[in-house]
């Protein structure tokens, strides 16, 4: 290994750390409902997500490219903007403050597994370049931010619409309040998703003369986005809520982590070049 990754991979470990540690002390203040303890675990999470951006900006200037040319760059980019978009939504609806139990977890597993990858130092191809493709990269690492948030809400749904639930969850918003953030977020990840295709597809017609391939990422994002406007869809016009939206949800979100990170090491694309 050498030096310059040695020092992004020490970097991204000590911004886990961070997390980890942000982590078991907002789990432990929420569920022992210390809200002093939870507050605390912001002051981790802001100190981790110091350490990430360093890393992230480091990397960025070695390789002399954007967080997209490989698993490792991908996925602690992912997880920084899970963070970021996290936080700022925070700030706009204070209620979704409880998501962090799923929200911290997700990010430092991502930059964990992150740290597995051998992040190599790769040219960037004459195609990888221009103000879509950053578009299309951006929107959908935020409208993968966004359906984290919505996951969360949908997991506190199935679990305080039981018979016998914890005494934390006294904490959250009414099962309505829980099932409408779910809806809410579900909805903002929707757009952001039709925005990153759009852009994708123009970049696309601008690099190679055609705005559709229908590769195995291109398809199952496709696929995703309509599993998503379906889900959306039965919301508003069918009444669909409660256990079956929570269940339907998940298998949303499923669907997008296939579509971001296991479809694109499926056969040759374009997209797969960037996993390599």
């Amino acid at each position: 290994m050498d030096k310059q990754v040695a020092i992004c991979v020490a970097l991204n470990w000590l911004a886990v750390l961070c997390y980890v540690a942000a982590t078991i002390v907002n789990v432990s203040g929420v569920i022992f409902r210390k809200e002093v303890v939870e507050q605390r675990s912001y002051q981790p999470v802001w100190l981790g997500l110091l350490v990430h951006s360093a890393a992230i900006a480091y990397w960025w200037r070695v390789v002399g490219h954007g967080p997209y040319m490989a698993p490792s760059e991908v996925l602690s980019a992912d997880a920084w903007i899970t963070m970021v978009v996290f936080l700022v939504f925070l700030r706009i609806f204070p209620r979704i403050r409880t998501a962090s139990v799923i929200v911290f977890p997700v990010v430092f597993l991502m930059v964990a597994l992150a740290n597995f990858y051998n992040p190599g130092i790769r040219s960037l191809p004459p195609t990888f370049g221009g103000i879509w493709l950053v578009l299309h990269i951006c929107f959908y690492k935020i409208a993968f931010g966004t359906l984290v948030i919505a996951l969360a809400f949908s997991i506190f749904h199935l679990l305080k619409n039981r018979p016998i639930t914890a005494a934390w969850m006294e904490r959250l918003p009414s099962l309505d309040g829980i099932d409408l953030y779910a809806y809410r977020f579900a909805g903002f990840g929707f757009i952001f998703w039709a925005i990153g295709m759009l852009a994708g597809s123009i970049w696309a017609y601008k690099s190679w003369g055609r705005y559709w391939g229908w590769d195995p990422v291109e398809t199952w994002s496709l696929i995703t986005w309509l599993l998503m406007g379906g889900y959306l869809h039965l919301r508003r016009f069918f009444r669909m809520s409660g256990n079956r939206a929570a269940w339907f949800f998940v298998l949303c979100f499923v669907m997008s982590v296939v579509s971001l990170f296991v479809t694109s090491h499926m056969g040759t694309s374009i997209h797969a070049e960037y996993f390599r």
